[in-house]
């Protein structure tokens, strides 16, 4: 799958009608009830709604993480769930960038690299990951902090990391799954500043699962769910893809 030429303002993410359930103890459970949205190259979009209502189950199969059972997905045009996993596997590799919120970082290795071995997987250099790996930790203000292991570090510090790593394939999209969950409302606010910050300088589009209303109020636009429906929409401030900068 080639990269992208969509330009910033149209729609990169697609989902039309789309149903997901999982089965278990003799239930079944559908997480996801004919949703259809669309999110623009650029955009800053929180999916927001109570637990179980689907947010995270709409992550996993917007991204290929996860299958549906009937719908269309479209990512920068292609219907995600015709490519065979590891196709998918690489696009996501090379176009998707995640943050979670327990970090999933490797406790027995460094800052950098954590940061830098989505890069070594994808076959690029040891001397070109360290070298855009560094670039990330100075952009997420973590240059001093390098060779720091994850215990080593507060919350705050391990999702700027987590971040960082999410950035270093130069993403399309990023998906955050209650990225500020695990953190005090000061560390909280930091992330949210560099989050809005590095979508406002770049091209990337973040969709950020979160239960947080303060989170949510910072994204250009709020979807929301319950029972695995989408049931409305707020518009928080406008998206001007002029003032995005192109990459």
């Amino acid at each position: 799958m080639a990269a992208s030429t969509i330009e910033v303002g149209a729609p990169i993410i697609e989902a039309t009608d789309v149903h997901k359930a999982y089965q278990g103890d003799g239930t079944v459970v559908q997480a996801l009830r004919g949703v259809s949205m669309s999110i623009r190259k650029g955009e800053m979009v929180a999916v927001m709604g109570p637990s179980g209502c689907g947010k995270t189950t709409l992550l996993n199969t917007l991204s290929g993480l996860d299958s549906i059972d009937a719908g269309v997905i479209r990512i920068e045009g292609q219907e995600i769930a015709t490519l065979p996993d590891n196709a998918k596997t690489d696009y996501r590799a090379r176009r998707m960038g995640f943050v979670f919120q327990f970090y999933n970082l490797l406790p027995v290795l460094s800052a950098i690299e954590n940061v830098e071995l989505p890069l070594l997987v994808s076959g690029v250099s040891p001397s070109q990951a360290r070298e855009r790996g560094r670039a990330e930790l100075a952009r997420v203000g973590l240059a001093d902090w390098a060779t720091h292991r994850p215990a080593q570090l507060s919350g705050g510090q391990r999702q700027r990391v987590t971040i960082a790593r999410a950035l270093v394939n130069e993403p399309a999209i990023v998906w955050g799954d209650e990225p500020t969950g695990d953190l005090d409302s000061v560390n909280a606010n930091e992330i949210m500043d560099l989050i809005q910050e590095l979508n406002e300088t770049n091209s990337q589009t973040f969709v950020i699962v979160t239960h947080d209303q303060g989170v949510g109020g910072r994204c250009h636009r709020v979807i929301r769910m319950v029972d695995g429906q989408i049931v409305g929409e707020d518009q928080n401030r406008p998206f001007q893809p002029a003032a995005v900068a192109g990459g």
